[in-house]
Order: C-alpha cells, then structure tokens, then sequence
C-alpha cells in the first residue's frame, strides 16, 4: 500500500479520499448494527411503568395442582321422637301417630280433646279406643229424650243413650240402658279406663280423663252426646266400671 508520503500531491489527495471511504465503509455497518441491536432490546416494564416478571422459553410448564377448597355441607335434619304426654294439651303435635281419619291417637294414656273430636291414647286398651271412637262419630248429635234406646243408632241421644252406645262399641253392653240400672252395672267404684257416674234421673261417664256428658255446665242445659275436658262434682252419683277397665 503507498503512503501518503510516496505519492504526488493530486494521487496523494485521491488516497486519502479512498482511505476515507474505506473507514466509513467498514465502521458505519458495524455501527449501524450495534443500533439495532440496541433497539431490539425490549423494556422490562410495560406501557403504564408495571415491571414484567422475568420469564425463560426453555422453562418446562408447571403441572397443575389441585385446589382444595373447604365447603360446608348441611346435617340433614334429626327427626324428633315421639312425646309421651299423659297430661290433656289441646295443642300438641303429635309425631308418629294417628291423628286423622277415623282413628285418631296420642302418646300416653289419657285422651286429648281438639275440635270436640277426642284422640284416644296409645297405651289404652282397645276396647277403650273403639268406645272413644264412635263417640266421636255422634259427638254433634242433639239431644233427644229417649233417644239411643230403641237402636244403638239413632239420630239423637240422651244421657244413658249416649254412656250405652260408648259402652257398646267397647265390647261391654249388648243392650242399652235407663240411668237408674247403671246403679247396678260392672263392678262398684272408679275404673281404670272408663268410670261411670249414675244417679236416678242422669248419668255421664270418665273415658281416657275426658268427661262423656250431654249436659255442658257452662250452659247448663242439655245439648246431646259430647266430650268435655273439664270434670263434673260427683256427689249424689254412684262410681261404678266395666269390669276390667
């Protein structure tokens, strides 16, 4: 290569023209390259200045857990027992048992009156049940002097009509009677089940605690065959009871 020196001045010019060009041929491209190089390399933030997690291509996917999520599952509800109730309680539910239709019932052993329909008690005996029922089925009957005694089924009853068709359908009369021949009738003395208080001229009866009566002492008139919840003064009557009841 000639030196600027060797040369005669108008070549010497046109060498140093040529060495010039040869330098920004060789620099401009590199320098150009590193600029896009520069300007290929991304911001670690975003657009409203948020700085980007670092991340690698050549990391393998993450397999998915399972969540465990806690949740509460409700207890299905307990069913309540049966509530043994001795006491009269004209309100009380009554779980478990008959208290519909033809043959309601309660718990325990005395019977329970609602809407002049009595519910006869569980631990009764049948007979007492069977009389308890078909009380229930004239319980709205008038009264009716004589009534009950041509035929056990009639369209009123008096007092001994009414104590009759109970006892009939108990199993414990084959006839009915006048008030004065309960004076003799079963065994003397109050009863377990079923007592019977007569006296010449009336006679009512005690089912299950409830009172069989066609006089209402709240009225004080007779108003035919019906159960009452609330006793009678027994004075003057005699106490007698089927035998076995």
């Amino acid at each position: 290569m000639l030196l600027p020196s060797t040369v005669n001045s108008p070549n010497r010019w046109l060498v140093i023209l040529a060495a010039g060009l040869l330098f920004v041929l060789g620099v401009a491209p590199a320098h150009a390259q590193s600029w896009r190089t520069r300007e290929t390399v991304y911001s670690s933030q975003t657009v409203d200045g948020v700085p980007l997690q670092p991340f690698s291509f050549d990391r393998q996917p993450a397999r998915a857990q399972a969540i465990q999520v806690a949740y509460y599952t409700p207890r299905p509800p307990r069913h309540a027992e049966p509530i043994q109730r001795d006491e009269y309680d004209s309100e009380a539910a009554t779980p478990g048992f008959d208290i519909g239709g033809s043959h309601p019932m309660v718990p325990g052993n005395r019977a329970v009156l609602r809407n002049g329909i009595a519910y006869a008690p569980a631990n009764a005996p049948d007979s007492v049940k069977h009389a308890i029922w078909a009380i229930n089925t004239i319980h709205n009957r008038p009264y009716v002097w004589g009534g009950g005694h041509g035929s056990f089924n009639d369209y009123g009853y008096d007092c001994s009509g009414t104590v009759s068709f109970a006892l009939h359908y108990a199993g414990m009369l084959e006839q009915p009677l006048p008030s004065s021949n309960f004076l003799r009738y079963g065994e003397r003395g109050r009863g377990r089940w079923i007592t019977i208080y007569s006296r010449h001229g009336h006679v009512f009866a005690m089912i299950a605690g409830l009172r069989l009566d066609t006089t209402d002492l709240r009225y004080g008139s007779d108003v035919g065959p019906r159960w009452h919840v609330d006793g009678r003064d027994a004075w003057g009557f005699e106490a007698r009871h089927p035998v076995g009841l």
